[in-house]
């Protein structure tokens, strides 16, 4: 599904516009975007949360050379399934 499918679905199932849907949802992404940079976990019961982790140094392998390369440290964003969505995802 991509983001115009998502609102497509949102609208048909609420009623609402979809100029108005794709707002609404445009809102929640920066909403959550800007938490998880803040550092901010951002929970949504029953469906996951988003949260910053740390990724550390490493080496690594060019593949075609085989040369090892340092890999940067660098934030990365974690998602993790509540129960419900990991029960709703088995169950189907």
């Amino acid at each position: 599904m991509n983001r115009h499918e998502l609102i497509d679905a949102v609208a048909a199932t609420t009623g609402g516009s979809k100029t108005s849907t794709a707002e609404a949802i445009d809102a929640i992404l920066e909403a959550v975007t800007a938490a998880v940079i803040r550092g901010e976990t951002v929970q949504l019961i029953g469906f996951g949360s988003f949260s910053t982790g740390a990724r550390a140094e490493r080496a690594g392998r060019n593949p075609s050379t085989g040369e090892t390369v340092t890999i940067p440290a660098a934030k990365t964003v974690r998602f993790t399934a509540g129960k419900a969505f990991k029960d709703a995802v088995n169950a189907g």
